[in-house]
């Protein structure tokens, strides 16, 4: 077991699911692994994965959330201790994993600040494709270019972290030339006008939320090749 902020890399060219330790059916899991079959836990998420039949290839956190059954469990090299406690367990995990895509389920759970956290860690960790399922939405932090695939009529939700600027094509709403901003402008509730949506941003700071039935075209989407944010 690794102690302190240093640990490997869960490295790998295939999707991951990354599981954490809040409320998360067993379909969500069945959904997100049939798009991501590489399984790495957060902590306290091991016993939830454990509890789904599903033995976690890696975990990392500070593990102030893992009980001793549950670490008895899981065979030692696969436990990654990061002893810090400046950042979630979800930040300690997803800054670990190089994957094309991680797919997060468990993190969008009842309490709002532990929602609010996850967002920011999708800001954070920015260099880093992570889509977050929720019972019913979905939400990932805009890449600099997106194309997505949704039928006429959806929901598709923009809202900022921090001021940026973006274009759009296939929106009812264009975002063209506004600035958005958490205490001014926000893009909640646009809709698809048919055909591909198109999002470009200038900055890492825009979150996409969007249906939970779209899953399967945000990961299409996501896992296109493209350009990406740098790592901090």
């Amino acid at each position: 077991m690794t102690d302190g902020i240093v640990a490997p890399m869960f490295t790998t060219d295939a999707p991951v699911t990354l599981i954490g330790a809040g409320a998360a059916a067993d379909a969500d899991l069945a959904e997100a692994r049939a798009h991501a079959p590489r399984v790495v836990a957060a902590d306290g998420g091991a016993g939830r994965a454990l509890a789904a039949g599903l033995m976690p290839e890696a975990v990392f956190g500070d593990f102030d959330s893992l009980d001793t059954a549950t670490r008895r469990a899981i065979p030692e090299a696969r436990l990654h201790h990061v002893a810090e406690q400046e950042t979630t367990d979800f930040d300690k995990a997803l800054r670990h994993i190089a994957a094309p895509l991680v797919l997060g389920v468990g993190f969008l759970g009842e309490r709002l600040d532990h929602l609010l956290a996850a967002q920011t860690v999708l800001a954070r960790r920015a260099e880093r494709r992570c889509l977050l399922i929720g019972g019913a939405d979905l939400v990932f932090l805009c890449p600099p270019e997106l194309s997505l695939d949704l039928p006429e009529g959806s929901r598709v939700s923009l809202y900022p972290l921090a001021e940026v600027r973006g274009r759009s094509a296939g929106l009812f709403w264009p975002i063209d030339g506004l600035t958005f901003a958490p205490g001014g402008v926000i893009g909640t509730s646009n809709r698809v006008t048919g055909g591909a949506v198109r999002l470009s941003m200038e900055a890492p700071a825009m979150l996409v939320i969007l249906p939970r039935e779209h899953l399967g075209a945000a990961v299409r989407a996501l896992a296109a090749p493209g350009p990406a944010w740098p790592a901090p």
